[in-house]
């Protein structure tokens, strides 16, 4: 399994959807989970650039790509993915 941060925006619909329905947060983490074997590890509301920082772990990237292109398909939110490296295995590889 490989880590992922996911940095993501609210578009015009997803805000007011939070607003309307603030526990379809958790719902679509659920999904994550059910729909596409995405383990959502920590999630973060963040002031600035982006709304929410989410750290998953995910079998591989199109797993990750099948996951945004679904998510940004309903309008209500914007993705960038990007795989991460623990600095453990990082420092492993390195020696």
């Amino acid at each position: 399994m490989a880590y992922y941060v996911i940095l993501s925006n609210l578009t015009d619909d997803g805000r007011k959807t939070i607003k309307e329905h603030p526990d379809r947060i958790l719902e679509v983490n659920r999904e994550l989970e059910q729909k596409f074997g995405v383990k959502l590890k920590d999630q973060y509301a963040v002031l600035g650039q982006y709304d929410f920082v989410s750290i998953v772990e995910a079998p591989d990237n199109e797993t990750v790509m099948k996951m945004s292109v679904e998510l940004g398909s309903r309008g209500s939110v914007q993705l960038l993915s990007l795989p991460a490296i623990p600095v453990s295995e990082l420092l492993k590889k390195l020696k």
